[in-house]
């Protein structure tokens, strides 16, 4: 028996507002690491811990929520997720050191990590079959736009209050949707076993997975394999994690069953879907920084590039549903998807020091249709090929991939500006030649401006040097970004041969949608 409306309806608001606050905290603290820092007393290097704990709790708790769901009964573990979520997030405002801070984060991943599989999970299961396009397309919409305004929420908060409050903010919608989650979330109608627990495989998974996590969020900063811990991390992320798949091969009850990658359709849509995390999150990064380091916008402006892009998403998303219940093959739409975000980044690539916020309308309407088309159908196509009983752990496996991509990808980006930024510079350098009379001419105007407003003719010609210096670097800077956005098209592109190799996939069968809404 279908659900009455008014469920329907408050359950969808409910999982959502969960699924989206943890989203959102995955990126608001960004723009409160320099407030942080001050407040604390602590070096931004310490206060990057605070982002860092927070994603190792969340891509850790991901691959377990099916065991963990499973063994302490789904409604009981999501209200007591969503009570930690809350409870953490207090504590984090409240914290008097930066270590503490960085500590609440953990535990406010480790609660945070079970929200997006299990909303979508409950979601599903409130719906019937024929409504659940409907139902991804929405929970999609959280999926997108969490991320996405998140650095536009915390900028507004710091503008106007303090960086406490960006975390006290989570205290009512928490309280509200764990309450409404008492009274109308129900146990599965289907629910997996657990009697036993696989705690060498959860010992090898915290410690592989957390290892790489770290490794991916810190490696830039500390110049990658300059740094012995990172040398050392790497070495324990590979052990543990091959350690960890040939253990859970042979184990009768895995906490993560790797036996469904057999599937081929999963195994080619995780990978797509890590693309689509690269490819999320690092546009989320990319944009941002390039906007106002090189074009000088405020945090406020921005936010606001994103914000036509979240309007088109409302429209697409239930629109993608529709489509996916209509028989629309989920394949045609990913291949459409990628297309539009590589074309995104294209076009990107071709900016330059003198784009408005005019010049990145359509690109970042391009980037949300693309990624419209990219969630819901992945998710779909990747269970698309399981049977009933592997349906959740599928699930979970495509979330924990999403998450990977998205460390993957910022850390592959910040690693790809540095390395081009100095590429580009000693390039530029190389062909400013004593005697060039473009660069000569550029250092007497430089000199001038600066003999005109009072400066000695020795001053003039440092000065001069100076803003040449600082037009090289600005120049370099921005060839680096623009190679970026190349970079993430081209991942994008080579996604779209990829998704002929799932194979036709199957539809979902009414058994198999069932099973599917547990899926956590």
């Amino acid at each position: 028996m279908p659900a009455s409306r008014l469920r329907q309806a408050i359950i969808t608001l409910t999982v959502i507002a969960a699924a989206m606050i943890e989203l959102i905290d995955t990126s608001i603290v960004n723009v409160a690491l320099s407030d942080m820092s001050g407040n604390l007393g602590a070096t931004l290097e310490s206060v990057a811990w605070v982002v860092t704990s927070y994603a190792i709790a969340n891509v850790i708790i991901i691959p377990m929520t099916s065991f963990l769901a499973a063994r302490l009964g789904r409604r009981n573990y999501y209200i007591g997720s969503i009570l930690l979520f809350t409870a953490a997030s207090v504590a984090c405002g409240s914290a008097t050191n930066i270590w503490e801070l960085v500590a609440y984060r953990f535990i406010q991943g480790i609660g945070g990590g079970a929200l997006i599989s299990t909303s979508q999970a409950i979601l599903f299961e409130t719906y019937t079959v024929a409504q659940r396009g409907f139902a991804a397309a929405m929970f999609g919409l959280g999926i997108f736009i969490g991320p996405t305004i998140g650095p536009t929420i915390g900028g507004w908060i710091i503008d106007h209050y303090s960086w406490p409050w960006i975390f006290y903010l989570n205290l009512p919608i928490g309280l509200a949707a764990a309450a409404l989650s008492y009274v109308y979330v129900t146990e599965p109608a289907q629910a997996r076993r657990a009697d036993i627990v696989d705690w060498p495989g959860i010992g090898l998974l915290i410690v592989g997975l957390g290892s790489l996590q770290i490794v991916l969020e810190r490696g830039e900063t500390d110049d990658w394999f300059a740094a012995p811990y990172i040398v050392t991390l790497t070495i324990t992320a590979a052990v543990s994690l091959v350690w960890f798949i040939l253990h859970e091969l042979r184990t009768p009850q895995p906490v993560v069953d790797l036996r469904i990658l057999r599937s081929r359709t999963l195994a080619v849509a995780a990978w797509l879907t890590f693309v689509l995390g690269v490819a999320l999150f690092a546009s989320v990064f990319i944009v941002p920084v390039f906007a106002q380091q090189l074009l000088g916008f405020t945090a406020a402006q921005t936010g606001l590039l994103f914000l036509p892009g979240a309007v088109i998403s409302i429209l697409v998303l239930p629109l993608v549903g529709k489509l996916l219940t209509r028989g629309v093959p989920p394949s045609a739409m990913v291949i459409a998807g990628f297309g539009a975000v590589g074309i995104f980044c294209t076009l990107l690539a071709h900016s330059s020091l003198t784009v408005g916020a005019e010049d990145f309308f359509w690109p970042i309407i391009l980037r949300s249709i693309g990624l419209c088309l990219l969630i819901v159908p992945l998710t779909q196509l990747a269970v698309s090929g399981l049977e009933p009983r592997d349906i959740p752990q599928g699930t979970a496996l495509n979330n924990m991939m999403r998450q990977l991509g998205g460390s993957f990808g910022i850390a592959l980006v910040n690693t790809y500006i540095a390395h081009r930024l100095a590429f580009h510079r000693v390039d530029l350098v190389s062909a400013l030649a004593p005697g060039n009379p473009i660069v000569d001419a550029r250092l007497q105007t430089f000199a001038a401006a600066a003999r005109a407003h009072g400066g000695s003719t020795w001053d003039a010609a440092r000065q001069a040097l100076g803003l040449l210096e600082h037009t090289v670097v600005r120049q370099a800077t921005l060839l680096s970004y623009l190679d970026a956005f190349s970079l993430v098209a081209l991942l994008a592109f080579l996604c779209v041969p990829l998704v002929l190799f799932a194979g036709r996939p199957k539809p979902l069968s009414r058994a198999a949608a069932s099973a599917a809404a547990d899926a956590h």
